[in-house]
């Protein structure tokens, strides 16, 4: 039976007032504690509970967008063209979650026959002496050796012979004593380029291994220890020591033992056996040996007998893939555990926050470097890069995998030293990694061209007051690549529009502009036009390099009260255009 109570007056204002305030207080959400946006650390990296194995398939299999797939290997061949290539020869390998889908090899492992450096002239062997570059080349990996000796580091770690923390005289005692400034380094010092060594010193005209290493001993210090970042060959070449004084081994021993071998890398290693399937180098008539073919390329490790902390690992794209893909796995592939998942995390994890973006180092790994991960960079993305040409770029969050391998200081060191090459390889490989629109088929996206300025426009045809603008957003870019809703009376004088964002569980504000990594997910906008506005529209603005994944936007909604003034279907586009990915 239902109970119906009368009250009048006072009481019966008082109720009508509490339920009024409840409804509203139901109908109007409230406003979410403001967060930021996203962003990504180590433990936002998740490892397969099953490692996975490298197989050849197709795009569709590895949900990746062929067409940008297949704009990797010819933006490569466009670097080989005219009298000065930035490479002579490459191999390609790009994969997502396993699924190769690029392998690919072009140009030539041995062209030249020496350098003319008094006519900065290439002189090249007879056109019957060339010999092609193909999938299975074995390349001078330069300073991405520094990651296997920074594997073998935590694999030792691992079996509690190796500590982070403690200084390196605990290992050498020799270390300090040319220069006690030298003390305080720890080991994690030398992993993370912090120790305050610098960058490089000539040792290859010493006449032995311990005079190279007492002339490290003794060079005194850029900065003190831990204060700054340098990248510096000296302190893998110390770490490398280190690792063979608590083992009782040869480095190029512990490579074998502890990542080779278990790996089945047949083709990686120092000092390769077989010199006809080697990318040939340098012509270094300075060090005696003409064009380097089948030797380490760098000076300082071919002294040390190509076995060196810093350098001297040589192999083949399908190998590295390989290494690579077993730090995406957390530190396994098949039956072998390279490292223990927490030391494999320490891969993701800056070593060197609050140094600068330059300085962001994991476990021997670079992170977030734009300069060549290009549109495959995130917080969690790690890499490395190597002299000779070569680079690994591993991106977690997307289980993307590239490898490019080439022999760019084949015959000088001039030639190819920007790395717009390794972009045109890894800008396509992020590109492919598909983003659903938010509703529909298709959505509008920006672009990623360098040095320009995108922008979709929308006419309201009537100058509006209290109008609100309501979209979807993704973005991924570079911080100094802006991306903006603008508001215009006029259509030639444009104004900012601060933009409220929410996703799940974030919730932040821009001043109009944003930019930067926003969790790689769809983002609910909102602005409040200014009165008087006329025309809107979203622009994106590049600076003249580098790239994210892009700018993205759907469901726009442009309303006045009810009356709906601007929809997706009413955008014009300059630079930007309607994709399904």
């Amino acid at each position: 039976m239902q109970r119906r109570t009368m009250l009048g007056g006072a009481a019966g204002a008082a109720l009508a007032l509490a339920l009024n305030s409840r409804a509203n207080a139901e109908e109007i959400p409230s406003m979410p504690e403001l967060t930021g946006p996203p962003s990504a650390g180590p433990y936002d990296v998740t490892f397969p509970e099953t490692p996975v194995h490298l197989r050849y398939g197709s795009c569709r299999e590895a949900r990746l967008t062929a067409e940008h797939i297949d704009r990797i290997v010819p933006g490569l061949e466009s670097f080989m063209e005219g009298p000065a290539p930035a490479f002579p020869g490459y191999t390609v390998l790009a994969a997502r979650n396993g699924v190769v889908v690029e392998h690919e090899a072009g140009g030539h492992r041995l062209r030249y026959a020496s350098w003319d450096e008094a006519a900065k002239t290439a002189v090249e062997l007879p056109q019957e002496e060339w010999t092609p570059a193909e999938k299975g080349t074995v390349y001078d990996l330069a300073s991405i050796s520094k990651l296997f000796t920074a594997t073998v580091t935590g694999a030792l770690m691992d079996e509690g012979l190796v500590d982070l923390k403690l200084p390196v005289v605990d290992y050498l005692p020799e270390f300090d004593a040319q220069d006690p400034e030298k003390t305080p380094i720890t080991v994690g010092h030398l992993l993370s380029h912090t120790s305050g060594m610098i960058s490089f010193i000539n040792l290859y005209n010493l006449p032995d291994e311990q005079a190279r290493m007492e002339a490290i001993y003794a060079r005194p210090l850029r900065r003190p220890p831990g204060s700054g970042y340098e990248y510096s060959d000296l302190n893998l070449i110390v770490l490398g020591k280190i690792l063979e004084a608590v083992a009782e081994k040869p480095l190029d021993a512990l490579v074998a033992e502890l990542i080779c071998e278990p790996l089945g890398l047949e083709d990686t290693g120092y000092n390769p056996v077989d010199r006809a399937r080697t990318a040939a180098t340098e012509y270094q008539p300075w060090t005696g040996r003409g064009m380097v073919h089948g030797e380490v390329h760098d000076e300082n490790a071919w002294a040390f007998g190509g076995v060196a902390g810093h350098a001297g690992v040589f192999a083949t794209a399908w190998d590295l893939a390989v290494f690579g893909q077993m730090i995406l796995n957390g530190g396994r592939y098949g039956s072998a555990e390279i490292l223990s998942e927490s030391t494999a995390r320490l891969v993701f994890t800056d070593a060197n926050a609050g140094m600068g973006e330059s300085a962001a180092r994991g476990l021997g790994w670079q992170l977030g470097q734009r300069w060549y991960m290009d549109a495959m960079s995130s917080p969690v993305t790690v890499g490395h890069t190597g002299y000779t040409g070569t680079s690994i770029v591993l991106d977690p969050l997307a289980g993307t995998l590239l490898v490019l391998l080439t022999n760019r200081v084949h015959p000088t060191r001039n030639w190819g030293t920007a790395s717009a090459y390794r972009r045109a390889a890894s800008r396509p490989m992020g590109r492919a990694v598909p983003v659903k629109p938010k509703t529909g088929r298709e959505s509008w996206y920006a672009g990623q061209a360098d040095a320009a300025t995108a922008t979709l426009t929308g006419k309201l045809h009537r100058a509006v007051s209290g109008a609100k603008a309501t979209f979807a957003l993704w973005y991924d870019t570079e911080a100094s690549d802006t991306a903006a809703l603008e508001a215009s009376a006029d259509g030639s004088t444009w104004t900012p529009v601060p933009l409220d964002l929410r996703t799940e569980d974030h919730c932040w504000r821009t001043e109009g502009a944003f930019s930067g990594y926003s969790g790689r997910q769809w983002i609910e906008a909102s602005a409040a036009l200014p009165d008087g506005t006329r025309q809107v529209r979203w622009r994106y603005t590049s600076d003249p390099a580098y790239q994210g994944r892009g700018v993205y936007v759907d469901k726009v909604k442009v309303r006045e009260g009810r009356a709906l003034l601007c929809e997706d279907a009413d955008l014009v586009a300059d630079g930007w255009e309607l994709v399904e990915n």
